[in-house]
This record gives structure tokens, C-alpha cells and sequence, in this order.
């Protein structure tokens, strides 16, 4: 009988350790998918204050396809494209994403006059 019991506690033991390996795994796995960089979540379009990363805090972030009307955003600011499976973002002279300029990489930043664009625009490629 005590065997039985022992054989037991061993299988559910190993069952268990198995079981929380894979949640382990899988925590890892979404953690890692969700990782911002600079304070900008994985999937957005942030813009930081001024020239810099702003101490990692960016003032707007977008995560949505389609355009994204800015108001009162002058002057120099960073744009930083964090987005992920090949999405671009695109600077729009014009509100409702019109009149936009080069389609902007994921990954990449850049400091830009933002006084005369009015919105931004994202999506797929």
C-alpha cells in the first residue's frame, strides 16, 4: 500500500512540476511579446516631449490602425514606431490622415517638427 501511495505522490508531483513549467513557458513567451521598449508598449506609436526619450515616458501613444488626429502638438518631438508584423506609421500634413509622408519602419525613431503635421497615420504595410 505504501508503495502505491508513494508512486502516487511521485506521479503527481512530476505532473505538477511539468504543468508549471509549460505556464512558466507560456508566461515568458507573453511577456516577451508584450515588452516595451522606451516606455512604449510593443504594438504602439509613441511620441515623446521634445528630442529625447523623456526619461522613458512618452506623452501619446497609439495602437490602433487608421489615423490619429494630434492637437496641439508643435515643435520638435520623437516619434518612436513600435509596432509589430511590419507595421508602419506614416506623418500627415492633413487631419484624418491625409496628405501623408514616407511610411516609417517598426523600430525605428526619429525627431520631427511636428508643427505642421495634424495626425498620423498606422497600418499593416
Amino acid at each position: 500500500m505504501r508503495k502505491i501511495v508513494r508512486a502516487t505522490v511521485a506521479l503527481t508531483f512530476a505532473a505538477g512540476a511539468v504543468l508549471a513549467t509549460g505556464a512558466g513557458s507560456q508566461a515568458a513567451e507573453t511577456g516577451a511579446q508584450a515588452a516595451s521598449v522606451r516606455g512604449c508598449a510593443s504594438g504602439a506609436v509613441c511620441i515623446y516631449p521634445g528630442a529625447s526619450w523623456n526619461g522613458n515616458k512618452p506623452s501619446h501613444s497609439y495602437y490602433t490602425y487608421g489615423a490619429h488626429d494630434l492637437v496641439n502638438q508643435t515643435g520638435t518631438h520623437r516619434i518612436f514606431n513600435n509596432q509589430t508584423g511590419g507595421a508602419v506609421v506614416q506623418l500627415c500634413k492633413a487631419y484624418g490622415g491625409g496628405q501623408c509622408g514616407a511610411k516609417i519602419p517598426a523600430g525605428k525613431s526619429l525627431d520631427v517638427n511636428l508643427t505642421p503635421i495634424n495626425s498620423i497615420k498606422l497600418s499593416k504595410s
